[in-house]
Order: C-alpha cells, then structure tokens, then sequence
C-alpha cells in the first residue's frame, strides 16, 4: 500500500462544489481562511478556522473557495527567538495560482482555473547541444519595438507577437531565458526614492505569473486572464520550435530582512523558512536580506511543487536558478553538490527532459562553485566570460600601455574547447553555459565603450555593481565620432559574438546584443524601467551588419556539429559527438607547452572534428589572432584534410568562401578570428 504524502496537494484545490485549502505552518497554534467580497478587497465575507493535522498541515473547505475568489490566512503562534506571528495580518498561501494587487503593500491570494486549450501545441524538447538561449526581459524586450501593437509592448501577449516570434526565429534562437516572471514586487527602499524593480528579483509568489505583464484588457480582467496571456505565449513559441527557460529566484524572499514587509512566509512560520541564528537573526547568503533554508523539508518540497507546477501545468521547458548555491547549503551552512534539492530536481520523474541551469554562486562562505554542480545541471560559466573578455579586450589594452599581456591564447583555448578545465569529464562540455553578457553588466557594445560603470542614475552613488568589468573602451569613454575607435570597437564586438559561437558548450546572447543595444555604461540597471534598458528596435548601418553576422554564426553553428559537442574527447579513444581538436602554432606545427603558457602566444589555430552516432564527420579549423598585428599562418596539414573553404572571419575582408590547401599561407589582421569547413 503506498503511503499518503503529508504534503499532498498544498493551496486551493476543489472537489465538486467546494474548495478545499491546505496551509503548511509547523510552529503556529491557529490558522484562520479570509475570504473576501468580490467588489471589495477589504471587506472580508467569510472566516473558515483551519485543522491542524499530525505533520502541521492545516486545513479547511468552503463552498465559496472557487474560481475567482480571492482570500488569504491569518496565522497566530508562539512569540520568541525566530517567530514573528501577527493575527492581524492577512497572508498570500504560498501555493496561489493568482494574486490581486489590493493596495501599495497589500496582495491577496485568488482562485484559479488552471483549464487551457493547448491545441496540439507540445514541448519542443530541442536536444541541449542544438539549444541557443536568448536572455530576455518580458517588459524590455518588446516595450520599444513599433511592429508590435502598442498595447502589446511589454506583456507576455508582445513577446508571443509574430513579429517578435520571427526575430528570434531568423536569428537562430531555440530557447529564451525570461528574467523572472514569478510575480513580485519592488524593496520598500526602490519605492522610497521613486523607482522600482524592474529585473524582478524580489519573489512574491512561486506559483503566480506576474501579473503586470498581462497586456491591459488582461491585466484589467484580473489574475485568470492574466493566467492565460501567459500559457498562450507559452502555447505560441512552442508552435514556433522556441522553447520557454524561466529564471526563478528561489534563493530568498520579497519580505526582505526582519522588521521587512510580513506578505507570506515569514507570518506564516518564520522559524521554518528562512535561515536563522539561535537567536532569530537572519543567516543572509544572498545579500537581499533572508535566504530559505533548504535544510528543512517543507522549503524544498515547495520548490519541487513549484517547479513541477510550471514545468507541467504551464509547459516550461526549464530554469535557470538565481544564486543557486544558496539551494544547495545544508544544515551547517556549507554547499553540499549533492544536497537533496539539487539531486530531487534533477531525479524527479516528473521534471525528466527539463533543462536545469544554475547560477553556480552565491555571497556565503564558499560561494563560488562553478563546475561543483551535480551531473544533469548546467551552469553559468564566468570563468569562460572572464576569460573570453580578457583576450579580446584587457589583454588588448595592456598591448597598447606597453605591457605584457598577463593572458595567453591557452585560456582561450580552453573556453573554446568547451571548458575541460572547469568540468569533470563525466558532465561534458554542456555543462557549461557560456556568455559573455548577462542582465547583471555591461551589454556587449558597452563593454568596448567602457572602461568604468557609470550607474549614478541607480540612486546608490555609483557603489553599486562591478568594478571588475575586464572591458576596453579604445581609448574613449562612452561616445564617440572617432572612426579608427569605432572600427576598432565594431571588431571587437564581432570577436566576443564569434568566439561565444564558436565555442563548445550552449551559448548564451543577451537580449539586444546581437545588434550593439547600449545602457550607456549602466552595468547594474535593476531598477531602470526605461529607454535605457528597452532594447530599441531601430538600427544603424553597423547595428544591421552586426545582426547579420549573429545570423551567419548562428547557422554555421547549426551546419557544423563539430562546434557542438555533447562529450569531451577522450586521449586514445573514440567518442561519438565528442570534438577531437588538434592544436597548432602559426607555423602549422602541434602546440608545444610553452606555446600554451607563454603570454606572448596570441596567434593559434585548431581543427576541431566530431563524428556523430551515425558516422558522419564534421571538421572545422578555426584560426585566432588576439594582437593588433597581422598574424600569417601556415594552414596545417592533417590526417584525411585536402583543404580548407573559409566560412567567416570577423576581419574585415570579403575572402569568405575561398578555398585554401594545407601548408599554404593564410593571414589573418587581428585581432580577429576566422573559420574554415576542413575536408
């Protein structure tokens, strides 16, 4: 006989004519179901007194708990270290489908259908080393664009809009990354100073879609249409082949710290969710004032029901997760890869084929894990960001001081392999989820226009975000007419794109990106909901060359798996999908050690070759030139290769499908990188 779960079915479910809600508090001594008018948010019509079962589940039924309804509990408990009840204060159920705004700080709970129409839309199920993200801001990404119906721009209904849909199709994208659509809500400090979070980092529920991007008719309607507008958007990139990665923020709370907003959790069993001290201070990990304790059972049993509910009911594809380490601390504090959050959300029957990304650091003791994830996870890799920007952009401002490169072509190498250094064997080069821009930075254009953050409109005197930006602005901050800089910027954008997708492992291009968006030097624009951080849809000359050579890398990507490993190749064996490379100095000779080490070696080549499962072959030879300096290669002479056709180079000549034999010259005007088909 198998056991009945004691967590079953928390929230609002129904059973014929009446709803029935189940409300987890272990510490509290009553538990009280509000149920309000429907005209009037603050008119409660009904109180339902909850039952407390064995396992601290309590629970109650009411005809009137149906679609639509909105409601909330209030929670009475002990006082002392660690509980902060207040009866007096109406909660949200931490498990609602919907949520209604019912003042500046006041929410409630609402009852939602969750029937939809899906159609024969389905998961595209795209394979992880075919997949391309495309981070995205819902708001940003289309508030700006004129061939969307202006009351589309910023919703999930504009995101969906065909034109918006075909961009990301022509472009190459298979998966976009939505920065957080869980609804949330600004710090009480943004409200303070007149602004507000736009990123949306600031959790309020982990069940309910944001509901301010619903389009106005939706919004007006109230959280079902809302509910919806989501699921269609879903339905309708799917029907494209365009699969759905939300970033969810499971890490911490909107309540903030102590004495901070009381909306769910903390009113509801404080000593529960959040990690403490012995005597009730918050153990904060994530620098927002709480973090959840994943040491405790019903924490992560909420994130297993949260993800599943999205993954199924809403039809995600997968999750990105904020500041992941802090998922996977125990009881002690420390980062366990094998913490059984970490392990669940992988093992799960019913996430299998669900991409799991993890943001592989957190601000705690020990708080940088990348490559420490378990296997089956994905993470953001900043050590392939760093590095890629250092050899294209620090490592070429020191040239120009009269300093030595601190950097080689080895560390480059390394990202372009598919970051061996960084991941165990066994996990592979999809591991690694490369990127050279994020939300949180400098855009690409802005990493060659900037030297320094310039983030003063944020409100915080420019204290906030990175100092260590590893950019180069060519020699002029910000703006400029200079012809020689510009050029040397537009370059240097080419070469961050093309090495990102060139590069072994599953690339990563930030909203705007692929045409030069600029936030003017704001690398930390969080709370910005403006035409700074809207991606403009009206582009100059080079911002449309720019596009088109994100388009050409995309589908030389796709034509040649030999960029796209799924294994790392294995010294003396054969590998399927694995990318055999052979590396060669610009004589055409095999790499020695001191040409990995020494930072003078700015100049390699490699062909990088992969057999699939059925036996096809794909070789390509990609040859890099990281100093301002013509670099002249001998094209290397390898085993079954009778010449090279180059593909793209991001110098600026028109040589592009010309055929090249082995151990003749080619030279490459850096910094620059090319590609050849090798056959």
């Amino acid at each position: 006989m198998t056991p009945v779960d004691p967590l079953h079915d928390l929230g609002v479910t129904r059973t014929g004519d009446r709803g029935t809600i189940r409300i987890w508090s272990g510490t509290a001594d009553a538990v009280e179901l509000c149920l309000f008018d429907s005209a009037d948010p603050n008119w409660i019509t009904s109180r339902v007194p909850l039952a407390r079962d064995e396992h601290g589940v309590w629970s109650g039924s009411s005809p009137l708990l149906g679609p639509g309804r909105r409601y909330g509990v209030r929670v009475a408990g002990p006082s002392g270290p660690g509980n902060v009840f207040d009866p007096s204060t109406v909660l949200l159920d931490p498990y609602a489908r919907g949520i209604s705004r019912t003042g500046p700080n006041t929410w409630q709970s609402v009852v939602m259908d969750d029937s939809f129409d899906w159609g024969d839309s389905r998961k595209p199920n795209i394979p992880l080393e075919s997949t391309v993200v495309y981070e995205a801001h819902v708001r940003g990404l289309t508030k700006r664009n004129p061939r969307v119906p202006e009351h589309l721009r910023g919703t999930y209904a504009g995101l969906a809009n065909e034109h918006t849909i075909q961009h990301l199709v022509d472009l190459g994208i298979t998966a976009v990354e939505l920065l957080p659509v869980h609804a949330f809500t600004s710090e009480r400090r943004l409200v303070g100073q007149g602004l507000r979070n736009y990123w949306g980092y600031n959790t309020l529920s982990y069940f309910a879609p944001h509901p301010a991007y619903a389009s106005t008719g939706n919004l007006k309607a109230g959280p079902q249409a809302a509910l919806h507008e989501f699921k269609g958007m879903v339905k309708l990139l799917h029907q494209a082949g365009i699969e759905v990665i939300l970033d969810v923020v499971y890490n911490h709370t909107a309540e903030e710290g102590i004495g901070g907003p009381r909306s769910s959790f903390r009113g509801i069993d404080n000593a529960s969710y959040y990690r403490q001290a012995a005597a009730g201070e918050y153990v904060d990990t994530t620098g927002c004032g709480n973090t959840l304790d994943y040491s405790q059972d019903v924490p992560i049993r909420m994130v297993l029901d949260s993800v599943r509910y999205w993954a199924n009911e809403m039809q995600v594809d997968g999750f990105r997760f904020d500041l992941a380490v802090a998922l996977g601390r125990d009881a002690r504090g420390f980062y366990d890869p094998d913490h059984p959050l970490l392990l669940a959300l992988r093992d799960d029957p019913a996430l299998q084929g669900v991409k799991l990304i993890a943001e592989p650091w957190d601000i705690g003791p020990d708080g940088w894990q990348t490559g420490n994830f378990p296997s089956g996870w994905s993470e953001w890799n900043d050590r392939y960001r760093d590095g890629v920007r250092d050899f294209w952009l620090s490592d070429v401002a020191a040239a120009r001081r009269g300093e030595q490169a601190p950097g080689s072509a080895g560390r480059l190498a390394s990202a372009l392999a598919g970051s061996a250094d960084v991941f165990a064997n066994e996990r592979g080069p999809l591991a690694s989820v490369n990127f050279i821009t994020a939300h949180d930075g400098f855009t690409l254009h802005d990493l060659t226009a900037y030297d320094a953050k310039h983030n003063t409109g944020n409100g915080e005197q420019n204290r906030d975000g990175s100092d260590n930006n590893h950019s180069f602005n060519f020699g002029v901050e910000g703006d400029t007419r200079s012809p020689r800089v510009l050029a040397d910027r537009r370059r240097a954008m080419r070469n961050l794109m093309g090495t990102l997708l060139l590069s072994a492992g599953v690339p990563m291009i930030t909203a705007g990106d692929e045409h030069g968006r600029s936030q003017r030097g704001n690398n930390n624009a969080y709370n910005q909901d403006s035409e700074l951080t809207w991606v403009s849809w009206q582009h100059s000359a080079w911002q449309r060359e720019l596009l088109e050579v994100t388009r050409r890398l995309l589908r030389l990507r796709r034509e040649n798996p030999a960029l796209r490993p799924s294994r790392y190749a294995r010294d003396g064996a054969h590998t399927p999908n694995a990318a055999e490379m052979s590396w060669y100095s610009p004589a055409g000779a095999s790499m020695t050690s001191r040409d990995w080490h020494a930072p003078d070696t700015r100049c390699i080549q490699y062909i990088s070759a992969s057999t699939s499962e059925t036996g096809e072959l794909s070789r390509v030879l990609i040859v890099v030139n990281g100093g301002e300096q013509d670099c002249s290669v001998v094209l290397p002479e390898h085993e079954g290769v009778s010449g090279y056709t180059l593909l793209w180079t991001s110098a600026d000549d028109t040589a592009e499908g010309t055929d090249h034999a082995p151990l003749t010259e080619y030279a490459l005007a850096g910094p620059a990188i090319a590609l050849f088909r090798a056959h």
